[in-house]
């Protein structure tokens, strides 16, 4: 069975460059991210958010009114979108602009992790939560870090150039940024906690 796989644009830094749109079952902007669409004349299939931030709201494209202070507009998108069978999730624009909305954003993935697979792409990498374990391919000679939400422990990497073995990585303590892949499949798994793997683009 197909995974359903959806595009999120929120209203950070915007991407120079997007993926093939074409290659997801729903483009989503959220709230004042649909400027940006509507500069560039792109027709996202839903837009969703308090509308706080949006110059105008379409009429000819589904909309969804969340007025819902209680949770973030990114964290009703996913409500949305799980609610619809959505798993496969990519957002753009998380990151920029202000910080605590970038933070924020980490929250709300850190919140979903089990339930949704959410990767973050910027113009200098992509970052996502792991549950326990996972193999990335096509990434020799690229940077990667390992990001404890606050501490991950029993940490095993294979094909990276400073391998951990069984490691423990707290958040304000040692965390394991800018290490590099030397090979081209790389794995990592860890047993407690909560780990970020971030991989440059370059």
């Amino acid at each position: 069975m197909k995974t359903k796989k959806a595009f999120i644009l929120l209203n950070g830094s915007a991407p120079s460059n997007f993926p093939d749109l074409s290659q997801y079952d729903i483009v989503c902007a959220i709230d004042g991210a649909y400027n940006y669409f509507e500069a560039k004349n792109i027709v996202p299939d839903l837009v969703t958010g308090d509308f706080d931030s949006i110059n105008s709201i379409p009429t000819s494209i589904e909309v969804i009114n969340t007025p819902n202070q209680d949770f973030t507009d990114f964290e009703k998108a996913l409500q949305i979108l799980k609610h619809r069978g959505f798993y496969h999730i990519d957002v753009y624009g998380g990151s920029g602009k202000e910080h605590d909305h970038f933070l924020g954003n980490i929250s709300t993935a850190l919140q979903w992790k089990i339930g949704l697979n959410i990767t973050f792409f910027d113009d200098f990498g992509k970052y996502f939560f792991i549950q326990d374990r996972t193999t990335l391919n096509h990434v020799i000679g690229k940077n990667v870090s390992l990001i404890p939400f606050p501490t991950a422990s029993e940490i095993n990497t294979k094909g990276l150039l400073y391998p951990i073995k069984k490691g423990t990585l707290t958040f304000g303590e040692r965390i394991g940024t800018r290490n590099k892949a030397i090979e081209n499949e790389i794995q990592i798994s860890f047993e407690n906690g909560d780990l970020l793997i971030y991989i440059s683009h370059n």
